[in-house]
This record gives structure tokens, sequence and C-alpha cells, in this order.
């Protein structure tokens, strides 16, 4: 563990597992109503493309999780090393080529490049935010599981003053 590293805050020897679970529908068209614990959630595409633009497309989605985690994460990390910030907003947008979705051989039908700007509004030392950073980057599922995929991760952090109303 490097001084840039919180210990983890469960047994490191014993496996936990967790299992999300989603159930879906689709009535044949761009509209499909996914059922998650007891809420429904849809995934949509614009009209443009065919859809009704009641809902985020699949890749709005994909990106939705990413700065949900993103705040799941730092919340827990602040909490473990007892960092003090009163919210954080997000900037997220991803580059995919159209190309690969619609059966393009050669072109990967997921994200090339996400970025991602995370402002803190924190009045915590440099040395302090580092620290959240470092582990926040190190524990998020998702970021993680983009950077596996060869997704190129661009993550601007800024650490903006609580008394700012920027």
């Amino acid at each position: 563990m490097t001084t840039q590293e919180i210990s983890p805050s469960i047994d490191p020897a014993k496996r936990v597992l967790v299992r999300p679970r989603v159930t879906a529908s689709n009535a044949a068209g761009l509209n499909t109503v996914v059922r998650v614990r007891h809420m429904e959630v849809m995934v949509d595409e614009p009209k443009e493309k065919g859809g009704s633009d009641l809902a985020p497309t699949p890749l709005e989605t994909v990106l939705s999780g990413l700065v949900g985690c993103e705040g799941v994460i730092i919340h827990a990390v602040a909490k473990a090393i007892g960092f003090q910030y009163d919210r954080v907003e997000f900037e997220c947008e991803g580059v995919a080529d159209l190309r690969g979705a619609r059966g393009v051989r050669g072109i990967r039908p997921y994200f090339e490049s996400v970025r991602l700007v995370i402002d803190v509004r924190t009045d915590e030392p440099e040395k302090r935010f580092d620290l959240l950073q470092r582990n926040v980057e190190l524990r998020c599922p998702v970021m993680n599981l983009f950077r596996d995929a060869g997704v190129s991760m661009e993550i601007e952090w800024r650490a903006t003053p609580q008394t700012s109303n920027l």
C-alpha cells in the first residue's frame, strides 16, 4: 500500500460478491422499460433516430452509471478519510463511432473515449484532495470497467472552495 492509498474498508481475504440484477421489456421498438428492484427506468433514442425521445439513450445511460458510481465512491472514500465537502458537480461526455454499433467490422461498438470533469466543493488542502482522488479512481467499478475495456479516459478533478457560488 502506497501513501496514496487508504486501507480497504472490508476484509481483503474474504470474497464478497454482489449480484446486481435487472429485468426489461421492449415492445419491438426503441424504447425499453427496465425494472431495477422496485423501480422502473426507460432507455430510448431521440426522434431523429426513430425513438420517442422519452428517456436517455443506452450510451447516455452508461455515462449516467459512471457519474453515479463516482458519486457513491467519492462519498465512501470521503467518509473513510474524514474528507469534508458539500457537493460534487460532474460533466461527462463520451465519443463513440456509430459504425461499430451498425456492424462495421474493425470499429468497436462502444466508447472510444470519455471525458469526465469532477468538481468537488471543498476547502480541504491539496494533499487531502489528492488522497481522495487517487482512492476514488482505484475503487470505482464503472471507471475501471471503462479503463479495462481500453476506453481512453480523460479525467479532470477540480477543487472549488465551498464558499464559491460557481
